[in-house]
């Protein structure tokens, strides 16, 4: 069960990284496996010129980071395609109502978001409805599998509001409006969060960097005039 629940942990991040059907959850494995034995043998082989002890350390280091290194990589690009969809997805419902609001079907209306945006969310929406187009997946399942593509709990509500409304017939328009204020409403808050965890971040390259130059200006004289008595 450990061992499933690995590997579906692993499929879902690489499909929220935007890599599905580029990298596998075999080749992810070996890539950890591949880097661990890489970079530890690298490192025992440059530590042991010094010392064992020092070559056994670094080893273990370093097979340690090869390890984690491709999970690193992909919640990074996960993380930077989540805040794209944060800037993207109130445009996307926007242009929706609008085009609805203007007498267009749905499909016609998420085609011209799809046409008329260059992001990576814009041509994600493309994929999904070439999917339904074609015949390849449902209309609902096609929308469903773009949320799961992405780590966005606003995404999946959203869809799950189109896909309620289409089935049923309910006017979506306003309640795309009312997502689209939702989501600006959100991004505003995470960037007002960014801001102010700002300060916080600047201490560390601040007390690393300025302080001991201050400190050295301050005191050399000082101990200059000590030295020579």
């Amino acid at each position: 069960r450990s061992s499933a629940k690995s590997a579906r942990d692993a499929e879902e991040l690489i499909k929220r990284a935007g890599l599905e059907g580029r990298v596998s959850e075999a080749g992810l494995h070996a890539a950890r496996f591949r880097l661990a034995g890489i970079g530890g043998a690298a490192a025992l082989l440059f530590g042991s010129a010094i010392s064992l002890e020092l070559g056994v350390l670094l080893g273990l280091t370093a097979a340690a980071l090869g390890f984690a290194l491709p999970r690193l990589v992909l919640r990074r690009l996960e993380g930077e395609r989540a805040r794209e969809l944060e800037r993207g997805l109130p445009e996307m419902l926007e242009v929706l109502a609008l085009g609805l609001r203007s007498g267009l079907s749905f499909d016609r209306s998420f085609q011209l978001y799809s046409a008329h945006f260059p992001s990576s969310f814009a041509h994600a929406c493309a994929l999904a409805q070439k999917s339904w187009t074609l015949g390849l997946r449902s209309r609902d399942e096609a929308l469903r599998e773009l949320a799961r593509s992405y780590r966005s709990d606003q995404l999946a509500h959203a869809v799950e509001r189109i896909v309620r409304s289409l089935r049923f017939g309910s006017a979506l328009a306003p309640d795309l409006e009312a997502a689209a204020a939702e989501a600006r409403a959100r991004r505003r808050s995470l960037v007002e969060e960014r801001i102010a965890k700002a300060p916080v971040k600047m201490m560390v390259p601040t007390g690393a960097l300025i302080l001991p130059a201050m400190l050295i200006l301050i005191l050399g004289p000082i101990l200059l005039e000590l030295m020579q008595g």
